[in-house]
């Protein structure tokens, strides 16, 4: 098993000064900027799924508005002999309810 070496860093504002990094500062650091890579990646598939979103809605709402009225909506279907719709038959179910009067 091999170990790696601390990292090595030279200041260029103070050139005899070396500084090393630990291991876990590395790490850290590196950590970090993962963590910061997946929320800009996250604030990036959102603002395309909005983007996706509202250009979906804009195009269904211009088809609904240009999409001509029609008039069988309007009016009920015919319910002469000859209709073709779907016939159900009309029974009315009269259901008495008991009446309790007082005598005075």
């Amino acid at each position: 098993m091999t170990t790696a070496a601390p990292a090595v860093s030279v200041d260029p504002q103070f050139p005899g000064n070396v500084t090393t990094k630990s291991r876990d500062q590395v790490l850290y650091q590196s950590s970090g900027a993962i963590v910061a890579a997946i929320v800009v990646g996250v604030i990036i598939i959102f603002t395309v799924v909005l983007l996706l979103l509202k250009t979906y809605n804009r195009r269904m709402r211009v088809k609904r508005e240009l999409e001509p009225k029609s008039s069988k909506a309007t009016t009920p279907p015919p319910l002469g002999p000859n209709s073709n719709s779907i016939k159900q038959p009309t029974t009315v179910t009269f259901i008495p309810v008991d009446i309790h009067m007082q005598n005075r």
